[in-house]
């Protein structure tokens, strides 16, 4: 028979973000799940904050150096293969920001062991500053358009999104993956660096027949600054991505059709809207730039 609580490890990155991590970790010393065990990754950190978490937090973490930013998939693929070599039978992606209720993986879990389909599973998230209005209830995204959007995204929670829901992907803010579906799947796509990687891997997942969902019964916190005062070099980084995504899991059409349609629509709309903010615009033609020349691959990720 399975085991009525199994194990899950969560993997948090952190990268020059000390007094983040510590928070999170705070938060997870109050979960009432009882067979949970924390990876942390140090994804290069310019002081030593790996030594800090230790030092503060024992043997209710486990450490993980690495020597450079790899970037947030990169550094999660390590941690996701050391929770394998350990058997978890969940692995949780967390970012280092994000502070989570009691309760919160009791019921992911719970969700999780009814669903086999399951891909990825994400928490209802908040602003945590916005305590009562919500970050994401799970992701819409489109190969034909290169946008994703976050379900609730701003909304007050009134209970419109209370119930679980498909959604097209799980939001790596907070993301629980079941150990079989990681070996089905394969681990992120290194080639994103930063942002897409989980809804590529939702999609991926999906091509396969399996399914991701909202739990909404489980409640996070997300701090949510880059998003709020989101720079040049992001704004890079998201809309290379955007396109880097639409390639590999579309074709050439859909790249054609992405391309018209941030150039001929949402380019015009947010530039009408924000008409002093030409950096972005500068950061968006560099990523065309870049797609212009170079090749996307097929990455074998297992």
């Amino acid at each position: 028979m399975p085991t009525p609580h199994p194990l899950v490890i969560t993997v948090i990155l952190n990268w020059n973000g000390l007094d983040h991590t510590r928070e999170c970790l705070h938060s997870l010393q109050r979960v009432i799940y009882p067979n949970q065990r924390i990876i942390i990754l140090d994804n290069g950190s310019e002081a030593d904050e790996a030594g800090a978490l230790e030092r503060e937090f024992g043997s209710f973490i486990q450490v993980i150096r690495n020597e450079r930013n790899l970037g947030f998939a990169g550094g999660a693929n390590v941690g996701i293969r050391r929770a394998l070599e350990l058997d978890a039978g969940y692995v949780l992606l967390l970012n280092n920001d994000v502070t989570v209720e009691p309760g919160f993986l009791d019921a992911m879990v719970e969700f999780a062991s009814g669903h086999p389909e399951l891909a990825a599973a994400c928490p209802k998230a908040y602003f945590a500053g916005r305590p009562d209005t919500l970050y994401s209830a799970g992701g819409r995204a489109s190969i034909w358009t290169g946008v994703a959007r976050q379900i609730g995204r701003g909304e007050l929670d009134s209970g419109r999104y209370d119930d679980p829901a498909i959604v097209d992907y799980a939001d790596g803010l907070c993301m629980l993956i079941p150990a079989p579906a990681l070996q089905a799947v394969g681990l992120l796509d290194e080639d994103y660096f930063a942002y897409w990687e989980e809804t590529d891997w939702c999609f991926r997942a999906r091509e396969i027949g399996l399914q991701s969902y909202c739990v909404p019964a489980a409640r996070v916190w997300h701090k949510a600054e880059r998003s709020q005062r989101a720079s040049n070099e992001y704004n890079f980084h998201y809309r290379r991505n955007a396109f880097m995504f639409v390639r590999k899991r579309g074709g050439a059409g859909h790249f054609a059709v992405a391309l018209l349609v941030q150039g001929l629509f949402y380019a015009p709309l947010y530039f009408i809207r924000h008409p002093r903010r030409i950096g972005r615009a500068l950061a968006e033609l560099r990523a065309v730039l870049w797609h212009a020349g170079n090749r996307v691959r097929q990455r074998p990720l297992l």
